[in-house]
This record gives structure tokens, C-alpha cells and sequence, in this order.
């Protein structure tokens, strides 16, 4: 072995022996194949450890992926994508051409990443299902106005941790935290384009319909639905088993279980008896 090889493999086994990522335990048993540069390839690198150099084509599938990453000789990793330093890719995870899995992210087993996905700064659990175009781990939208009137932008240092058996459907972002992870609790099921903002925490069995949106620091208990187009103010709590009508927002804590709807939302009683007030007010001025 190579004094370069022996380096590679130094440096790739005690990233894998010291990884405490959630969602997947790297053990003696597990069945993971340590991309390394071969001798034939040793030659092609540049002097200057060009970072083109170091990626090289997945046997199955046809992906690329970086020498450091480790990946299971039973995950596939299609044409067109990338699998980028120190990730980790466990055993029957499916990666659709186009993805992108960024340095450092965890993918757990029997995962299935669709076509266009972008994931970075974060960790996906077991049997999860991530449709096409899904963005996880950007920053948030974090800034401040200074004393002269600028705007400066807060720092997103965290990241998105993904429970298992979630389903995110197409098109939606889910941003990386900036003072705590964004976390999407176990069986959760998130629908097309909805927006998950920084630092927000979804407990387990969660629905969210279409265009959901949910701003920053928001914290949403176990077993909460919301309908299409539900707005959640940022740092609002919201207790388990509550569900929401289409269209309502959320505008301070809901501290009680049970049905709410209307802006701002109000207990779904309520709410129907000022839409039936208005609806005869209206009748009786246009009879």
C-alpha cells in the first residue's frame, strides 16, 4: 500500500469509527464499501489534489460519489448523481439521478431519494421517502437590520435531522437550523411545496397538505394535521392531536387538543359560528 493510500485509509476508517449521527449505527458488521483510490487511479491525481480527481463512478447505478464517503455495496446511486465528502449511504438506499447528497449528510437504510433532490446539513432516518425536487438543509431566512441600516444575515450553523418511515413530497424545503436542529419527528408525511422554516421541531405522525407553511422556531406536537395552506407564525407551540381547516393561521400558542380554524385560528366552533354570523349579515343587507 501506497504511503497515499494508507493515508485515504486512515482518515476515511476513523470518520466512520467516530461517527455519532443518529438514524445509523456504523458497527464491525456493517456492510459498507470504503471508496478508495485504487493504484491505477493514484497516477491520474493532479499535484495539486484537484477535488475533481477525487470522485469517482459507483459501481451501481453509475453515480459519482467522493473517495471519503462510505456508502453500503447495496445502495444505488444513479447516473447524474453526486454523493459528496463523508456522507454515509446505508444498505438499499435508492439515489435518483440529478440528486445531490452533500458533504457530510446520513442517509439511513432502505431510503429512496427521488430525481433533483438536494440535501445538505442533515440526517435521514429509515424507509423514508423523499420525492422529487425536495430541498433539506439550506440556510433559513435569518437576518437583522445593524445600526447603520444594513442588513446582515444571522448565522445557520445546525442542521435538519429526518426521523424515520417520513415521506416529503415534491417540491419542499425544509431549512437547517440556526440556534437548534429543524427535526420532522418518526411517520411523519409532509405533502408538494410545503415551506419548513429554521429551528422548527414536528413531532411523530404529523400530516401536513400543500403549501403548508411554517415560520421559524415553530414547535408542532405528535399527531397534528394541517390542512392545505395552513400558515404557522414563527416560535408559536402548538400542542399533540390538534387539526387544522385549510387555510388558517396560526397566530399564537394552541395550548388545548381538538379542531381550529379561521385567521387568526380559533376553536373550529367558533369559527363556524362567525362564518355563519357573517353570511346572514350578508343575506340581510343584499336580500
Amino acid at each position: 500500500m501506497t504511503m497515499t493510500m494508507a493515508v485515504t485509509v486512515r482518515r476515511v476508517l476513523a470518520f466512520a469509527s467516530s461517527s455519532s449521527a443518529p438514524f445509523f449505527n456504523l458497527n464491525q458488521n456493517a456492510n459498507l464499501r470504503y471508496i478508495l483510490p485504487s493504484p491505477r487511479h493514484l497516477s491520474a491525481f493532479s499535484e495539486d489534489g484537484s477535488v475533481a480527481d477525487k470522485f469517482h463512478k459507483w459501481h451501481n447505478g453509475g453515480g459519482t460519489l467522493h473517495e471519503s464517503a462510505s456508502i453500503d455495496s447495496t445502495a444505488l446511486v444513479e447516473v447524474g448523481a453526486v454523493v459528496h465528502s463523508e456522507s454515509i449511504v446505508g444498505p438499499n438506499v435508492r439515489i435518483g439521478s440529478g440528486t445531490i447528497v452533500g458533504p457530510s449528510v446520513t442517509i439511513a437504510h432502505s431510503t429512496n431519494i427521488g430525481y433533483n433532490v438536494a440535501l445538505s446539513n442533515c440526517c435521514i432516518g429509515d424507509s423514508c421517502v423523499i420525492h422529487n425536487g425536495v430541498c433539506i438543509g439550506q440556510d433559513g431566512f435569518g437576518f437583522y437590520v445593524d445600526g447603520d441600516g444594513n442588513m446582515i444575515k444571522k448565522p445557520q450553523m445546525l442542521n435538519v435531522i429526518i426521523g424515520n418511515n417520513v415521506e416529503i413530497g415534491a417540491n419542499t424545503c425544509i431549512d437547517r437550523g440556526s440556534w437548534r436542529d429543524t427535526v420532522i419527528g418518526d411517520n411523519s408525511k409532509i405533502d408538494n411545496l410545503v415551506q419548513i422554516g429554521h429551528n422548527v421541531v414536528i413531532g411523530k405522525n404529523c400530516l401536513l397538505c400543500g403549501q403548508v407553511g411554517i415560520a421559524g422556531s415553530a414547535t408542532i406536537g405528535d399527531y397534528v394535521t394541517m390542512g392545505g395552506r395552513v400558515a404557522i407564525r414563527d416560535h408559536v407551540s402548538i400542542i399533540s392531536k390538534v387539526r387544522l381547516a385549510a387555510a388558517s393561521c396560526v397566530t399564537k400558542d394552541i395550548k388545548e387538543p381538538g379542531d381550529y380554524g379561521g385567521f387568526p385560528a380559533i376553536s373550529i366552533h367558533q369559527w363556524r359560528r362567525q362564518v355563519a354570523s357573517r353570511c346572514q349579515a350578508l343575506v340581510r343587507r343584499d336580500p
